[in-house]
């Protein structure tokens, strides 16, 4: 039986989407651990491991209770420190963050019981929330592959709150603890420090420019990660790797939606189908597949319904890469 261990902030969240609606819910990790509960129903065990506050804990333990193979013995609130966001959505992609409490770092000392897990996802909003020291922990007492989402390193919290953009100055000494690096388009031009990009103050920035991908990409297998994933909104998603010596770049085209509705949570549910298809099948391109469902998925509704079991999820790939 697979084990899967989701790291991150459960943020007690506040969005206002860009048809002015108003949702409350809890967000980041949920997404991933919800997504994954669904699809390892009978075959697997999904482990949360977080930070929140206690008045939060009775409430996001009620929201996992219906998933009767998620592990919450890593959900601590000892220190009465989580993650409060608020959401204000300009359009379908572009956003103004506000955070107004933060979670403790997730330290060796909380993921030393799940180091048996066969994969460790690392979805951090905020560059404290997660220890190098925690993924070098990992790697010298764990097989467990690491899957980081680099929206963490590349957002700061300024004095007031806001959440902004910053580029990942000390990426080099954290590539060679992970095996599989996500980001999407913007947050790759935040770690690739050869060009100078047109971003402007409101976060807006060029979605056709992918011209220094590819020497990213090699850039960061050479420092000893095995596969680079960079999203590209509705398009779908790029993967890197290395392929009998040669730098192998394949692109995934996005399984297609009708109406958008929310997309907040949709690159912590990229993050959870890459764990599904690594822990399952080994193979980078069948979990760009589960990656890009699963984030296409989380699109469609407010609630964690739109996440669907195994059998659904495969006939939906099915259909769309057959």
């Amino acid at each position: 039986m697979k084990k899967i261990a989701i790291l991150g902030p459960i943020p007690r969240d506040t969005i206002l989407t860009h048809k002015n609606e108003t949702i409350q819910k809890y967000g980041c990790a949920t997404h991933p651990a919800i997504a994954l509960a669904k699809l390892m129903q009978g075959n697997g065990e999904v482990k949360v491991i977080s930070h929140v506050h206690k008045k939060d804990h009775a409430e996001i333990s009620e929201l996992f209770a219906p998933y009767k193979n998620v592990d919450l013995r890593g959900l601590d609130c000892n220190s009465d420190r989580g993650t409060v966001i608020e959401l204000k959505f300009l359009d379908q992609n572009n956003r103004l963050e506000k955070q107004t409490a933060f979670m403790n770092p997730i330290l060796p000392e909380d993921v030393k019981p799940f180091l048996d897990s066969d994969a460790f996802v690392f979805v951090p909003i905020t560059d404290f929330e997660i220890s190098l020291s925690t993924l070098k922990f990992i790697k010298e007492n764990s097989a467990g592959i690491v899957i980081f989402d680099a929206h963490g390193p590349t957002t700061a919290m300024n004095i007031n709150g806001s959440r902004e953009r910053k580029y990942w100055i000390d990426i080099d000494e954290w590539l060679p603890y992970i095996d599989v690096l996500k980001m999407n388009l913007e947050e790759s031009m935040c770690c690739w420090f050869k060009n100078e990009y047109d971003i402007d103050e409101m976060g807006h920035y060029d979605e056709e420019n992918t011209e220094h991908l590819d020497d990213f990409g090699a850039y960061v297998l050479e420092k000893g990660v095995d596969v680079l994933y960079v999203t590209l909104d509705s398009r779908g998603c790029v993967a890197y790797s290395m392929k009998d010596g040669k730098i192998n770049k394949e692109f995934i085209p996005s399984v297609p939606v009708g109406e958008v509705i929310d997309t907040t949570g949709c690159g912590d549910s990229f993050a959870g189908g890459l764990a599904y298809g690594f822990a399952y099948h080994n193979d980078e391109i069948i979990a760009a597949r589960y990656a890009n469902t699963l984030g296409a998925m989380r699109t469609q509704g407010k609630t964690y319904e739109v996440f669907k079991d195994l059998e659904q999820t495969k006939a939906i790939i099915e259909k769309h890469y057959s």
